[in-house]
């Protein structure tokens, strides 16, 4: 009997074991990983701060190059405008695309949707169709309200 208890503490220690040696291999495989992402991401930080800084010297030599011919103010405005655009243009191209349409749809490839749900927004069920008689324009012997002249719509309650 005690050499079955044995077996059973040694078979405890072994698991205890192999699950710290497992813990211990998880968790420096996991800061390896953390340890280049982190990196990545301090490199992809660099690049979009040095992108910035590019786009801000491109847009004073545009306006720069615009006040050559132009007063100040307006080479300024119109290099707002271009950048505004191309914000725009950026943002629209970030937004997801409902499902069964390419990128050779909407407004840049020509066949824009037209009508009432062309703008951006939510998109509302058509309103319900418009009764072919106004309700107050009933027959009181159909046992709508009579109709006074001059007056508004008569209250559908009974008066008693």
């Amino acid at each position: 009997m005690e050499r079955i208890d044995h077996m059973e503490h040694l078979d405890r220690h072994l698991v205890d074991e192999l699950a710290q040696a497992a813990r211990e291999t998880i968790r420096e495989e996991l800061r390896e990983q953390t340890r280049k992402q982190r990196r990545t991401a301090m490199l992809y930080a660099a690049s979009g701060a040095l992108a910035l800084y590019a786009g801000a010297a491109v847009a004073v030599a545009l306006g720069l190059a615009l006040g050559i011919g132009l007063p100040d103010w307006a080479a300024a405005l119109i290099t707002a405008a271009i950048l505004g655009v191309a914000a725009y243009l950026v943002r629209n191209a970030a937004k997801p695309r409902p499902a069964g349409r390419g990128a050779a749809h909407g407004p840049l490839a020509g066949n824009a949707p037209s009508g009432p749900s062309a703008g951006a927004g939510p998109q509302y069920p058509p309103a319900p169709p418009m009764p072919p008689v106004a309700p107050d324009a009933r027959l009181p012997e159909a046992g709508g309200a009579p109709r006074v002249q001059g007056v508004g719509p008569q209250d559908p309650r009974p008066r008693g």
